[in-house]
């Protein structure tokens, strides 16, 4: 069979990993210019020359036994590193979290900066429509989106699926990006959520890193819902400040500043798992339908390509809606 996955993040990956595990063939398509989605790594150009940031997921933990022996494989392939500063059982990729991404997207056809436009079944076939023009057929098409991109699609095809998508809501999350000319010595590496911050890191000294000092500093979803339209340069300058706060004192000038707004930053997950329609043979898998982990998005890949194959040895979140 062919399969059209939309979203080459962790649960598009993760999906296409077991259905070409199971020779079938598949094509996937990001908007990103490159792997990372939610687990980019963002290149700034500062006078200490090009500085990397892990702005978006900040580290992942290992639960799942099928996912510990994955993240061991990848340890001894020298891409993830334990980050105990983050908690015992917390892996940031190396040298940047985009590291793992990279690493499962080289195994795959990726149409990267493919922004997907429609998707349509002709003659009980599915054909993809991005600004390059028309792929296709495909046997079978998945969304590996967030709930709010997946909604507009899955309202053509099935109402049901269409409808989990719609109640489900995505937190949005404005993170910012700093380097300066000196280490703040007075400042842990680590600041878990206080008062606006949801999270503050310093970037520099996660395993694998190296260069001047870095910050990102990550708001609260309230914080960032209330400033979700404000420009990166006044939400930068905001994220500073709500950082001098919660450490009660002035933050010194940045050589570099900057910010990126995830609209679609976190989910609680719906427990659904997966989602599956055999009969047009449509699919939906990501965090959102299990948690707010990179895991969660790595299960219900999974969970969604073993209802592709027939298969129900997953998890009983897993469902097919037929």
């Amino acid at each position: 069979m062919k399969f059209a996955i939309i979203g080459a993040g962790m649960a598009g990956l993760s999906c296409a990993d077991v259905l070409e595990g199971a020779s079938h063939d598949v094509t996937l398509f990001d908007k990103g210019r490159g792997p990372g989605g939610r687990m980019s790594t963002r290149r700034l150009a500062t006078s200490f020359g090009e500085v990397c940031f892990d702005h978006g997921a900040q580290y992942f933990t290992v639960r799942d036994p099928a996912f510990v022996r994955l993240v061991s494989g990848w340890s001894d392939l020298g891409i993830v590193s334990r980050w105990p500063l983050a908690g015992d059982d917390a892996w940031v990729g190396v040298p940047g979290m985009n590291a793992v991404i990279r690493q499962m997207a080289a195994s795959h056809p990726v149409k990267w900066s493919s922004v997907v436009t429609s998707m349509g079944r002709r003659q009980g076939q599915w054909w993809v429509t991005d600004g390059q023009g028309e792929s296709g057929p495909f046997d079978a098409a998945i969304l590996a989106v967030p709930a709010e991109q997946a909604a507009a699609i899955l309202s053509l095809h099935d109402f049901q699926m269409a409808r989990v998508a719609l109640l489900a809501r995505s937190q949005p999350c404005w993170a910012g990006m700093f380097v300066f000319d000196h280490r703040l010595d007075a400042l842990p590496d680590v600041i878990r959520q206080t008062g606006n911050l949801a999270w503050a890191a310093r970037n520099s000294a996660k395993p694998g890193r190296s260069g001047p000092e870095a910050w990102v500093v990550q708001g609260t979803a309230p914080w960032s819902s209330a400033r979700l339209e404000q420009s990166a340069e006044s939400a930068s300058a905001l994220l500073l400040a709500a950082l001098g706060e919660a450490v009660g004192r002035a933050m010194p000038q940045p050589v570099t500043a900057a910010a990126h707004r995830w609209r679609y930053a976190l989910s609680s997950g719906t427990g659904d798992g997966a989602l599956w329609n055999s009969a047009i043979g449509l699919g939906v898998c990501g965090d959102w339908l299990l948690g707010p982990r990179v895991e969660c998005a790595w299960l219900s890949g999974r969970m969604l390509a073993q209802r592709c194959l027939g298969l129900d040895g997953m998890n009983g979140l897993a469902r097919a809606i037929r």
